[in-house]
């Protein structure tokens, strides 16, 4: 099956990137260097092409019911222009995908909302939300538009200022998780203080058309996905499919440290069984790690106690350009979860010790 590719794949080639695989799309994984992409996010700014996530539209008199039904955060929260952080997930409260909700201007004096899945499960989850519509008899339009919209992240200690100079309304004053339409060169853009980095900057959604355009607009470095990945293991942010995944590694947000986005008091799916699992507690928790003896931890490695039993894996791991330290995440027995705890993690063969810490493992924005 071919590779689907984001609007600027022959931009990105001329600029030089190099490009993988990821989530079905050939998306740029670096552009000159992850370390020069990384600093300058850390240092100014950079903007990330992140077209291969998911739109899923949804609109109408039960959209919010609809949503508050198949996400995990109070959705009846949010008034125009606020988003939440939010997880989806199965009748037993594993984690199906994690996801950005939006709460866009009402359409016809009715409520909507965009939301943002991860790459490649935009098809799976517009028929989640089909099939639940249908069996709950709502009165709701739900749209797949992650071929209709480009995304582009600008991040960075700059970014605030770069994004203000090119929109013809002011965007500064948005706070965290706060959104707007906003004019950048005639184009109306959804414009959104989120990221995915640790630092300030803003997420546009653009129309795929415009991609071009408004991409060139912003002077700054252009970076990929090597960067992407190392900025959001220093900010101690998950990554699905990786960090947690329905099939291969289930996981329940109390297990995986997103716990923040259960809210109980709402009707969800996976509800009864998260309020169960709260009461009792979990035996393992994803912690950050930092290695003290020279190695990279990767996905995959196994984690040890001092006695070379092995309690976990690694399921992310990173040469923290920040830091210049080796970091990464493991799920562990919770007796192994406090930070300061000394562990093991076992690279090419070899036991290398390391040090649960605090998470984000960097101060962020």
């Amino acid at each position: 099956m071919p590779l689907q590719t984001p609007p600027l794949r022959g931009i990105h080639d001329e600029r030089g990137a190099k490009f993988t695989e990821f989530g079905g799309w050939d998306m740029p994984v670096e552009f000159d260097s992850i370390q020069t992409e990384h600093d300058a996010v850390r240092e100014d700014a950079g903007i990330f092409d992140v077209s291969h996530m998911g739109q899923i539209h949804v609109s109408g008199p039960d959209a919010t019911t609809l949503m508050q039904r198949l996400t995990t955060n109070d959705v009846s929260r949010l008034d125009v222009g606020d988003s939440q952080y939010a997880a989806i997930t199965d009748e037993d409260g594993i984690i199906i995908d994690d996801t950005v909700v939006y709460r866009l201007p009402d359409e016809d004096g009715e409520p909507t909302y965009l939301f943002v899945p991860n790459a490649g499960t935009d098809e799976e989850t517009h028929e989640r939300w089909i099939s639940y519509r249908n069996d709950l008899d709502l009165e709701a339009t739900v749209d797949n538009r992650t071929d209709e919209y480009a995304m582009f992240a600008v991040q960075g200690p700059s970014a605030p200022d770069l994004v203000e100079a090119e929109t013809d309304e002011s965007v500064t004053d948005l706070s965290r998780f706060e959104a707007q339409y906003a004019t950048i060169d005639g184009i109306d853009c959804w414009t959104a203080r989120t990221g995915y980095t640790g630092e300030d900057g803003f997420e546009l959604i653009v129309p795929w058309s415009e991609a071009e355009h408004i991409w060139s607009l912003f002077d700054c470095q252009p970076c990929g996905l090597g960067a992407r990945d190392t900025l959001r293991i220093e900010a101690g942010l998950l990554l699905a499919g990786q960090d947690f995944d329905h099939e291969d590694d289930p996981r329940n947000p109390y297990e995986a440290g997103i716990g923040f986005t259960v809210d109980l008091e709402t009707e969800f799916v996976g509800r009864d069984a998260l309020a169960e699992i709260e009461e009792e507690g979990v035996e393992e928790k994803l912690v950050g790690f930092q290695l003290i003896d020279r190695g990279v931890p990767r996905h995959g490695y196994d984690v040890t106690n001092t006695e070379s039993r092995v309690i976990g894996t690694v399921t992310s791991g990173t040469m923290s350009p920040t830091l210049e330290q080796a970091i990464g995440f493991a799920y562990v027995p919770v007796e192994y979860s406090d930070p300061g705890t000394t562990l093991q993690v076992v690279v090419r063969g070899r036991s290398k010790k390391a040090r649960v810490e605090t998470t984000p493992f960097i101060d962020t924005a």
